[in-house]
């Protein structure tokens, strides 16, 4: 498969330093950011590992029941620096997106993950995930080989890891889906990328039993779902800054932005013990949702201590 980025070139870790409080232009509605994470030209994990990752080498299966194209699994070098990679891959063309099945991965998939994960822990290797699911394989094929049990598993997994732990949500972030990949040290969003429990077609088909454009839009902005909002509740830790009018108009310089978040934020985990990523990361995830309501406005407790 051709892997592509506009005057590509591998993108140093030791790129310009990002502003961590950058966002989408204020004009950007929430449901205009959900449509340019979706854009078709939008770079996907297999293009970022080209621009990010040297010597990339994918594992392929579960080891118990087959291989899962959504799943985009290995271990290559990040700098000089070997590290582990767990992303979900879309697909381009027709073929691509029905053999990957349109980025949501089954059960397989996530135990295939779940072998990455356990490498990294065994071997001390820093793991790197790329987040871009609507949601994980809803089906009934899925449920029988155990949907909800893998990505339980996902979870637990991720949580207890002690190497340094690092996702980025590059694209359209759904539901369990997404957070089986997500249960990071260090969650960073590319500034016009969603992440949420649901999509705000689906929020809106449940709540008001119509996705007409107006609901859509009116449940994407109350889910909360843009990188500034998110920043703001503590869910995330960085807004990764795009290129204007999105990933897909400068792919190369978009990878450089998140190259240089993440070894930025690696070569700070890297001077914690494993004891202390892993119970930083279990109180990063304890705190979020823990808010309180000060001069009207709700803090996340994260942020007043």
């Amino acid at each position: 498969m051709a892997r592509t980025l506009q005057h590509r070139g591998k993108a140093s870790h030791n790129g310009k330093h990002a502003d961590a409080q950058a966002g989408a232009p204020a004009a950007l509605s929430a449901i205009e950011r959900v449509r340019l994470a979706r854009h078709p030209s939008r770079p996907q994990t297999l293009e970022y590992l080209d621009a990010m990752i040297a010597e990339f080498f994918e594992i392929h299966g579960d080891r118990r029941f087959s291989d899962d194209g959504a799943i985009v699994a290995g271990l290559g070098y990040f700098g000089k620096r070997p590290v582990a990679i767990v992303g979900q891959q879309r697909g381009r063309t027709t073929v691509e997106r029905i053999a990957r099945n349109f980025g949501k991965p089954h059960p397989e998939g996530y135990r295939k993950a779940a072998r990455i994960y356990e490498l990294a822990d065994r071997f001390r290797l820093p793991l790197i995930t790329f987040i871009d699911t609507q949601g994980a394989e809803s089906g009934v094929g899925a449920e029988e080989r155990g949907q909800h049990e893998a990505i339980a598993r996902n979870l637990e997994l991720m949580a207890r890891l002690e190497v340094p732990i690092i996702a980025c949500v590059i694209g359209e972030g759904g539901s369990g889906g997404a957070l089986a990949l997500g249960v990071a040290n260090v969650v960073l969003m590319q500034e016009n990328a969603s992440y949420s429990v649901i999509t705000p077609e689906g929020c809106a088909a449940i709540l008001w039993r119509e996705a007409t454009d107006e609901n859509v839009a009116r449940a994407a902005a109350a889910l909360k779902i843009s990188a500034p909002d998110l920043l703001e509740l503590g869910v995330i830790d960085e807004i990764v800054p795009e290129p204007a009018g999105g990933a897909h108009t400068a792919p190369a310089e978009a990878a450089r932005n998140l190259a240089a978040a993440v070894g930025r934020h690696l070569e700070r985990l890297l001077k914690r013990t494993p004891a202390e990523l892993r119970a930083a990361r279990e109180r990063k995830f304890a705190a979020i949702g823990n808010a309180h309501l000060t001069h009207g406005r709700v803090e996340n407790a994260r942020t007043i201590g």
